[in-house]
């Protein structure tokens, strides 16, 4: 029977599928040890894993009996990859499983921004009733959309249906594609859209290219009190170069569901400053798309382990 460890927190669906086809070994905080993972990994037939868990080469090659990588997720930074094609271990991953949460994640930010409700319960709890705090609409506003791929194109249909216009800069994107022609997205470039947005959202993966691609030049380049949201990975966004356009007002706020560091540091600079929401990673983590995730992985992964061809593999 082949032995399946996994690192991270998955929903019991996904351990139920894979117990069908192996003995389930799970730990979910055993991404803390990497002396443990070590351990477990001699005799591993497969790993599932989710964003935290280190998985280099020599953790790899350690896995003498290692047939597949499990990803409850999609982002690739944690994985070295190139090691994974060398030594022929598919990494299968939730594509698409997700999506729908961070979309709507995204667009609880956006009401944060514009609506602030949750301050506003605060006065009206104290006692001051202040009907000038309306705030603003979404609509006839500018969104612009850093990666125009599985979660930007969800948005952009998402935010059309609420008036605003979507603008996208992603060089994979091609006039022909069906963002472009069937939902009105229109494509510039980088610099055109730090320009024009009144909220920027952020959904690239992390890559030696994408590191600090929104960075004090960007930072500089955009319409004074935009709004960022960064759903994708923390090393996207300089923060030190956030830190200052919030504190010079090129940006009015901004929301950080992922951060260089997680969790947080106690000397972060930006976990008292009020115009910032920051959450723990979670805008993918919804009850709905935990389970798809699990289901998705633990079913290619059982399909690896059961000698056929997985459906999600990178």
């Amino acid at each position: 029977m082949a032995t399946i460890v996994i690192s991270e927190v998955i929903d019991p669906m996904g351990i139920e599928r894979l117990s069908s086809v192996g003995e389930v070994h799970y730990h979910d905080d055993l991404w803390h040890d990497p002396g443990q993972l070590f351990q477990w990994i001699v005799n591993a037939d497969a790993l599932v894993v989710r964003n935290q868990t280190q998985v280099g080469a020599e953790l790899m090659r350690a896995g003498k009996n290692l047939k597949v990588i499990g990803r409850l997720g999609v982002g690739l930074d944690n994985i070295d990859m190139v090691a994974a094609r060398e030594l022929h271990i598919p990494v299968v991953t939730a594509r698409g499983a997700n999506a729908a949460a961070v979309a709507e994640y995204v667009f609880a930010c956006l009401f944060h921004f514009s609506r602030k409700l949750s301050a506003i319960d605060q006065t009206v709890r104290q006692g001051i009733w202040d009907r000038t705090l309306g705030g603003t609409e979404l609509y006839g506003k500018t969104l612009g959309i850093i990666g125009l791929g599985d979660i930007g194109q969800r948005i952009a249909y998402r935010a059309q249906c609420f008036g605003m216009r979507v603008v996208a800069f992603d060089p994979w994107q091609l006039p022909t594609h069906m963002a472009v022609m069937d939902m009105g997205v229109t494509l510039t470039t980088m610099e055109e859209l730090l320009a024009q947005c009144d909220f920027i959202s952020v959904h690239v993966p992390l890559t030696p290219g994408t590191r600090n691609l929104v960075n004090g030049q960007a930072f500089d380049r955009m319409k004074p009190g935009v709004c960022l949201i960064n759903t994708a990975r923390g090393g996207v966004v300089d923060e030190r170069a956030l830190v200052e356009a919030l504190n010079c007002g090129r940006v009015a706020g901004a929301a950080l569901d992922v951060r260089i560091h997680e969790p947080m540091t106690a000397d972060d600079p930006l976990r008292e400053d009020p115009r910032v929401l920051l959450t723990p990673h979670i805008s993918g983590l919804t009850r709905e798309a935990g389970i798809r995730t699990a289901i998705t992985v633990a079913n290619d992964v059982a399909r690896v382990l059961s000698g056929q061809t997985p459906i999600a593999a990178v």
